[in-house]
Formats: C-alpha cells, structure tokens, sequence
C-alpha cells in the first residue's frame, strides 16, 4: 500500500527511482510522482495519474536531472485519486514530501496552517507534512531539527523523506507505524518502504525502529530514536535476489506464483523436519521453553492470513490439544479481552508491516501474553523484529496482490507449529511422524494438482456472465471456501461468499437458483456425508454446483453437477492441496472477465494504513 523512493548520490537519480517505484506496484496505487533537486538547487516535480509506466513516458520526453530526489506510489485515503493528489507534496517550492500512512490530525494542522498563510492545493493529509516542516525550519538550525519538531505534532501513521532545496545533499526521514528502510551503497545512500524497491543498487540495509529519524546524506546516515538521542540500526546484507520479481514465462504473477508453491513448500520444509518431527529451532531461540508452557494460542491476523489461522484453529486443538481463538487484528486492537494462563500470541502476515495486526502485537504485550510468535516471509520486517519468536516461511518475493504461494506456506508454519506444540502436550511419537510425513509428500501432491490446471480453464468458462457465487465447506475445509470466495472476488469482481455447509438451511438457501453457482471442496473425511447432503438441499432447489472432489468421495459428474476429481491426500494436508484449485479458478475467471489480476482494483499488497 503506497510506496517510497529516496536517493541521494552524485548521479542523476531519476532512473533509479522510477526503477524502484516499477519493483513496489506489486503493493497497490493509482498515482505516482517524482521530485529532484537539480544541479541549480531548483525543486523539479513530474506527477502522473495511473501506472508508474505513465509517469516513466512523461520522463522520457521531459527528464529530470539531479542527484537528491524522491518518488511516491500513492494509493488513495484522503482526496479521490488525481494528480493534483498525487504525492510528492511542496511548500514553497523548496520543500518536498513523500509519506506513506494517515495523518489523524490533519484537519487541524490544516486550520492552524492556514491562520499562518498557507494554501493548500491538495485534498491529502500529506500536505500539512509539507508546510509543517517549512514553518518549523523558520526556527530550527536544521532540516533534521526541523523533522523532528514536526512529527511530535502528528498523530496517526507515518513513514516520510523529505527534502530541502537548500539543503540539496540531504534526506531526512521519519517512521512511525508505517515501514522504512535504508540502503546503504558506495557513496549513495538510498531510501525505501521495501527493500525489493533498491535491489538493483544495494542488498546492504537497515530497518527504522518506531519513532525513529534519520539523517541521510551521500556518506553517513544519522539515526535518532523517538528521544532524539543517537541510535545505531545494524546494516546487514541480505541475500534476495533482484531478479526475484520476473514473470518469467508466465502471463501473470499470479500464474507464476501459483505454479512456485510446490518448490515454495520445500523451502519451507527444507532442514526443518529431522527424524520424523519439526525441528524447534525453526522458530527461534527459546521455543522449546515457551512452547512447553504454552496452555492457549491466540492467533490475530487479517485477509487471507485470518484464513490460515483458522485452519490452524483445527489443528491446534485435535492434535495438539490446545485451546485457540482466532481473530482478526482490527476487532482485537479494539474490544477488551481476556488473557487466558500461559498463552502464546500468533501473528501471521505475509509483509510483516501489515498496520492491524503489528498494533494488535504491541497491544497483546501490554495484555500480558506469556509470548509471541510471527509467521512470516519478509525477514527483517517489524513483526519480526518485535515478536520474540517467528517461523520465516521462505516463500520468496510474491507480487500479485492475490496471495497464492504466502498462503500455502504460512499453512505448512502453521501446522509445523501445531507439531512443536503438541510434542509437550501428549502427541505421540507416531502421529508427529505421520504428520511429518504428509508434509514431506506436499509438494509432490501439489504438482499433481496443478495437472488439473486445463481442466479447471474449462470449467471456468461458465462463469463468463455469473455475478455472484457461492463456496461451500466443512470443518478445515471451511476457511478453505473462504479464501476461494476471497479470491474471485478479489480479481475477478464476482460477489463471492462462503458458507460452512451446514449452515445452508439457516439462510443461503435462499440464494440458490440456476444463475448462482456453488463451488464445493469435498476431500474424504469424516464428514464427507454430511457434505453429500448439503449437496443435495442445492441441487433440490435447482443450483448449479462445481465439486473439487476425493476421487474415492463418489461424486459423479451430471447437468447440475460438474465433478473435477483432486488426487488423493492425507487428511491432515487436505486443507493445503484443496487450495490449489481454487486459486486456479479464480485465475482463468478473471482472464475471462478480463480483470487487472495482479493489480486488481482498489486493493493493495501490503496493507500499512488502518
């Protein structure tokens, strides 16, 4: 959600901001912008509604030059997207801004600016940054003295670079709540919302605490706490590589990402399962301790993360025999809730800055929880940092807004976990190397599902002129229905909604007629009957039903039935390789609507804002 470039070098900097803009649209927007300091202390600005290749055109005909700028990817909160909206953001034209995240306060710093003679030609919060720094400067000694007055009068999200023309060799940055980064290069320094964004230029980083401010010029970086006292960052290489986010021969990321989760799998798996049981170190140092005490499992998450946590609900308690509750971060940050003995907070979130649940960490602490673990695929990022254990589910750079390999390794985590747990709470030898073992089987299942990938393009056929649709699951193959609804309705604008099957009678069936398609996850379990007659309320009522079936479930293929029959799988995993096909069909229902699938509309990758 938005994105940040900053740069300050001795070479013109414009390319390699509008390259890293171009490495961040994966995180949503509907504007972008650049601003640079040219060779004449002069502030240059090029803003552009739409893709970043609409800005990147109008550079190509009108270039900037210059070695300090900064560039934005805005997706809209305050004001309807416009370039007049699009950030950066000026006062005076001397000062420019670029922020990610919402100013609460807004209104009244633009009240109180406005007493003081400014006008504003925007509709953002943004702006009050802008003209805040540039009153504070008439009585500071520095840009840096000026930043730091500024943000103790803001209230909400933040993560800004700005710039003084007067000041040209210098970046000064300010986080709180909303993620930053430096890069460090040879006489460069460089500055980002994600480190993907300066992949061609540096793999050296270091990660902002909240509060923090920072002083970057061409050779140092200066970082302040939230006191203003001086503070080190550790920089660290990392090893991601840039070539990460390349389509490769895929149409989409989507598609790419989707065919990555058998190999996915196995880097999550690698190394951590040893004689048939998961290895605890997998989550840090001082799991086994924790884990051995632990007697409830909180687990806060949002979107399709929640999804996962809930299949993990399943888990935690048949096998492990831990009570859990899961929820999502926005409702826990804001009720009062009890703190059951011993219980261990989960956090999952693919970025690891998602702006809900990394408030609903730090409020868990306060609470009291005995510890917290983060499941994870960006090291490095504030949940991370801020959780005392957490389990990286090497997943590798995602780029479509519609998690699909995320996803299915935050399961494999997830079920890990349930295994650390449950062997201090009476699993048996034997369960925790049969569980074991269908992991390792995973990927070779997943391969086999992804055979099914032509069948499934004809199925989706049939949703060429559907509006709504309806998915249908029972026990851990619920929050499965859910993340399938959640993803056709995410990229190909198809109202979509998911019901446990047992609930039809207490209301959907209402809905049901020949134009309302019902999509059904049917592997063979212990409630597979009970799902057959679930079935047959549908199709009693006229409903036209796709079933992704147990070749031994005995569904059988008729008018108001199309049958695509998923090979067989361990009980335990069904959950996972279930959710294969439906991304599928999610994928060649948008094509055939002719969607945005990596980019749909209005959403954003990374959700860093309430």
């Amino acid at each position: 959600m938005c994105g940040i470039v900053g740069a300050v070098a001795q070479r013109d900097v414009a390319d390699i901001l509008v390259e890293g803009l171009k490495r961040l649209e994966y995180r949503g927007y509907d504007s972008a912008g650049v601003a640079i300091i040219d060779n004449n202390n002069q502030l240059q600005r090029a803003r552009r509604l739409g893709k970043v290749q609409e800005l990147a055109d109008a550079l190509a005909i009108n270039s900037l030059s210059g070695g300090t700028g900064i560039a934005h990817t805005r997706w809209a909160t305050h004001g309807i997207p416009s370039e007049n909206n699009a950030h950066p953001h000026v006062s005076s034209e001397t000062i420019a801004v670029v922020h990610n995240g919402i100013i609460e306060n807004h209104q009244a710093l633009r009240i109180k600016l406005q007493s003081l003679g400014y006008e504003f030609v925007s509709e953002t919060d943004t702006e009050v940054i802008a003209h805040l720094v540039h009153h504070e400067l008439k009585n500071s000694s520095s840009l840096l003295a000026a930043v730091q007055t500024s943000v103790k009068q803001l209230d909400g999200a933040y993560g800004t670079v700005i710039f003084d023309t007067r000041d040209k060799d210098r970046l000064v940055v300010a986080r709180s709540g909303s993620p930053l980064v430096i890069g460090y290069g040879l006489g460069e320094n460089f500055i980002a919302s994600d480190m993907m964004a300066l992949l061609p230029v540096t793999r050296k980083f270091s990660f902002l605490e909240e509060g923090d401010v920072a002083e970057v010029t061409r050779f140092e970086v200066n970082i302040f706490d939230i006191n203003g006292e001086p503070v080190e960052r550790e920089a660290k290489e990392q090893e991601v590589s840039q070539d990460s986010g390349d389509k490769g021969e895929y149409r989409h990321y989507m598609l790419k990402e989707t065919y990555e989760q058998p190999t996915a799998i196995r880097n999550a798996l690698d190394g951590r399962l040893i004689d048939n049981t998961v290895d605890i170190n997998a989550f840090g140092t001082g799991a086994d301790d924790i884990f051995k005490d632990i007697e409830h499992v909180q687990i806060i998450a949002c979107g399709t993360s929640y999804h996962s946590g809930m299949v993990a609900r399943y888990w935690l308690e048949a096998l492990a025999g831990v009570s859990c509750n899961i929820e999502i971060a926005s409702e826990f940050r804001y009720r009062k809730s009890h703190v059951p003995k011993n219980a261990l907070i989960v956090t999952i979130s693919q970025s690891g800055e998602t702006a809900d649940t990394l408030a609903a960490l730090r409020l868990a602490k306060e609470l009291g929880y005995k510890a917290s673990l983060v499941i994870c695929n960006v090291a490095g990022s504030s949940l991370v940092r801020e959780s005392d254990l957490a389990f990286m589910t090497k997943a590798g750079i995602e780029i479509g807004v519609a998690s699909t390999k995320a996803f299915t390794t935050q399961l494999v985590g997830l079920l890990m976990m349930t295994l650390a747990i449950g062997k201090h709470h009476g699993m048996s030898v034997q369960q925790q190397a049969e569980i074991a073992q269908s992991l390792m089987s995973l990927p070779s299942k997943l391969e086999e599902v992804l055979a099914l990938a032509p069948s499934i393009e004809e199925l989706a056929e049939d949703f060429a002129d559907k509006h709504h649709a309806l998915f249908l699951g029972r026990g851990d193959q619920y929050p499965i229905a859910m993340e399938g609804a959640l993803k056709l309705k995410e990229i190909s604008y198809i109202h979509a909604e998911a019901y446990a099957a047992g609930e039809l009678k207490h209301g959907p069936l209402a809905l049901i007629d020949a134009e309302m398609p019902v999509i059904v996850v049917a592997p063979k379990n212990d409630l597979i009957e009970k799902l057959k007659s679930n079935v047959e309320e549908v199709r009693a009522r006229g409903g036209l039903m796709y079933v992704f079936a147990a070749s031994d479930a005995k569904f059988e293929s008729d008018d108001t039935m199309k049958v695509i029959n998923v090979p067989h799988c361990d009980e335990i995993i069904a959950p996972i390789v279930y959710t294969l096909p439906l991304q599928l069909l999610s994928y060649y229902v948008a094509i055939i609507k002719g969607t945005d699938v990596d980019q749909p509309r209005n959403l954003a990758k990374s959700v860093t804002v309430e």
